[in-house]
């Protein structure tokens, strides 16, 4: 099992979420975050004075996935996020050492 962690725009979170739900991944957890990388923030006028936005918001979307759905899923993520512009986001992969589902005690696949 693995952890994909990606953060997107938050417009591109519903085409995301169905392209997922599309090839079988049925939980995720999703955050609104705030944050920056190469795009720096921006500035926007406001009555007439300039201001510097550092945190851009964007989406955490975090599923643990079995290791034969990860490049696929990574994919989809990929297609359905991308804009071309900068600030699309990234994807991080972890490994899972073990899951528990807490109601029932089923463990690893059948946790998720």
């Amino acid at each position: 099992m693995k952890k994909i962690e990606a953060i997107i725009k938050p417009f591109k979170m519903e085409d995301v979420r169905e392209a997922l739900s599309g090839i079988g991944i049925s939980g995720m957890t999703v955050t609104e975050v705030k944050g920056f990388g190469r795009q720096k923030g921006h500035s926007e006028l406001y009555r007439g004075a300039e201001y510097h936005i550092g945190f851009l918001p964007k989406h955490k979307i975090e599923m643990i996935v079995p290791d034969e759905l990860v490049e696929r899923a990574i994919e989809v993520i990929m297609d359905r996020a991308r804009t071309g512009k900068i600030g699309d986001g990234k994807i991080f992969v972890s490994s899972i050492e073990r899951a528990i589902r807490i109601r029932t005690g089923e463990e690893n696949e059948e946790a998720v």
